[in-house]
């Protein structure tokens, strides 16, 4: 951790607040992974001497990847200045139209609507900030924050919450496009003024694949956990159920329609070779289920899965088809804070990741990880090697498996179901490195980060330290 924390000592305070152009599609009333990074560093940059101005979609439209969340608006961004690109969002153009789209690469009508919006909104509302800050996805936001530069004279940040082109789970139409998405990430890349990654393999990677970047600051902040959505006691329960809780979206139709094209997609060039996403869903989890009842049926009556978040059909079909499917419960979206409730009353939490084949660790560590851990809950945890299952070996409170491994996980479910039987606990959480992964400890780090690259462009007596 001592890397993921090479910017906290330098923390401090400001006598002058300093403005941010926070550009961020994903942003409150919606909701979803992907809000949470922004919310909570738009909550706490202002005790770190950052006033962001928020540029973001137009809200939420109740789709899949972007479910509002009823708990919004939220108290802690009534005095947060929010602008929002013009609507409508344009939509797909129908499936063959998608298609042809990707194979002749040409820029998506979504992503040149974002891109010219979100530009435009900024340049009326840019108000005296001296950095500007673009969290992706859509990875298009980098275009947009490059030409308010270019306008303005004022550095960008790029923060990837995902590796981009670097990403092993992304499917191309062939090796071309991969290459064409992977010249573009550089390009746009290169004339951001400090670059974040929130994995140290992403990061790697990301100097591995472009050299001329490692001259940059580019630094790791990882996403995390609020410490204050777990204050309070652990609400208690009385159905005598052991539970096991998934929350996020599962992957199965991706993964489903990857293993009957892997052999194309391999031809071509358009996955890495030997990921298999179809481990990133409930599918190998109820296998083993189905194995474990199977030995035991008696467990049956005291076992309840759980899987919170926003499910596709082809999730809910492989729940329904399951002989224990009489056990399974699907809640759809829950708002954040009830998410957190669930996951704070699980006897058990599952966490799937896709599989590498070889040697190769994953740049990829899902955002539900850190606030499992937060938990001190039990995470029965089918990942491959990587930062994730570093960070969750290092926690003290997984049960470590590969993501494949049916036989694995039964031992575990064993394991953890006897353990809760006798009422004592399997883990040993470590919080002390657990709480690194605190929002406001990341925010710090964000804000050093800040200073840095603007210390970088500018005299250091523009930014005089509080005494």
């Amino acid at each position: 951790m001592d890397a993921h924390h090479n910017f906290l000592a330098s923390c401090s305070s400001f006598e002058v607040m300093v403005s941010i152009l926070f550009i961020a599609y994903y942003f409150p009333p919606a909701g979803g992974a992907g809000v949470q990074r922004s919310e909570k560093f738009v909550r706490y940059l202002p005790s770190e001497g950052f006033l962001p101005i928020v540029i973001t979609s137009p809200g939420a439209l109740g789709d899949r990847w972007t479910p509002r969340d009823e708990a919004f608006p939220n108290e802690s961004l009534s005095k947060t200045q929010i602008f929002r690109a013009a609507g409508p969002i344009p939509q797909d153009n129908g499936r063959w139209n998608s298609r042809l789209g990707r194979w002749l690469a040409y820029p998506a009508q979504f992503s040149k609507w974002w891109v010219k919006s979100a530009t435009e909104v900024a340049l009326e509302s840019i108000d005296g900030a001296k950095l500007i800050f673009a969290t992706m996805s859509p990875f298009s936001t980098a275009k947009a924050a490059r030409q308010i530069s270019r306008r303005t004279g004022i550095p960008w940040i790029a923060d990837l919450r995902d590796p981009w082109a670097l990403d092993e789970m992304q499917i191309y139409p062939s090796f071309f496009h991969r290459k064409l998405e992977l010249r573009r990430m550089g390009r746009m890349l290169s004339s951001a003024a400090g670059i974040i990654m929130n994995t140290p393999e992403a990061k790697a990677a990301l100097q591995k694949a472009f050299p001329f970047l490692r001259k940059k600051p580019v630094t790791t902040i990882t996403n995390g956990y609020d410490a204050a959505d777990f204050a309070g006691s652990i609400p208690s329960r009385t159905d005598g159920k052991f539970r096991i809780v998934h929350t996020g979206y599962l992957h199965t139709e991706l993964g489903l329609d990857l293993r009957r094209k892997r052999s194309f997609y391999r031809a071509v060039g358009g996955i890495e070779t030997e990921v298999d996403i179809l481990t990133r869903s409930h599918v190998f989890l109820l296998r083993a289920i189905e194995q474990w009842i199977g030995r035991h049926p008696e467990i049956a009556l005291e076992l309840e899965l759980v899987f919170a978040g926003v499910i596709s059909e082809q999730d809910r079909s492989v729940g329904e088809n399951s002989v224990i499917s009489h056990l399974i419960r699907f809640t759809g979206y829950l708002p954040h804070a009830e998410s957190v409730r669930l996951i704070r009353t699980a006897d058990l939490l599952f966490l799937p990741m896709h599989n590498l084949g070889g040697e190769r660790r994953s740049r990829i560590v899902p955002g539900k990880t850190y606030e499992y851990m937060a938990t001190g809950r039990p995470i029965l945890a089918a990942v491959p090697e990587g930062d994730a299952r570093d960070f969750l070996k290092r926690s003290g409170v997984a049960l470590l498996t590969k993501p494949d491994d049916v036989g694995g996980m039964v031992r575990h479910l064993d394991n953890a179901y006897s353990a809760w039987k006798k009422g004592v606990s399997l883990i040993m959480p470590d919080y002390e490195f657990i709480s690194g992964f605190d929002r406001a400890a990341l925010t710090c780090e964000l804000a050093a980060f800040f200073n840095q690259v603007l210390e970088a462009q500018e005299p250091r007596h523009n930014l005089i330290p509080a005494s």
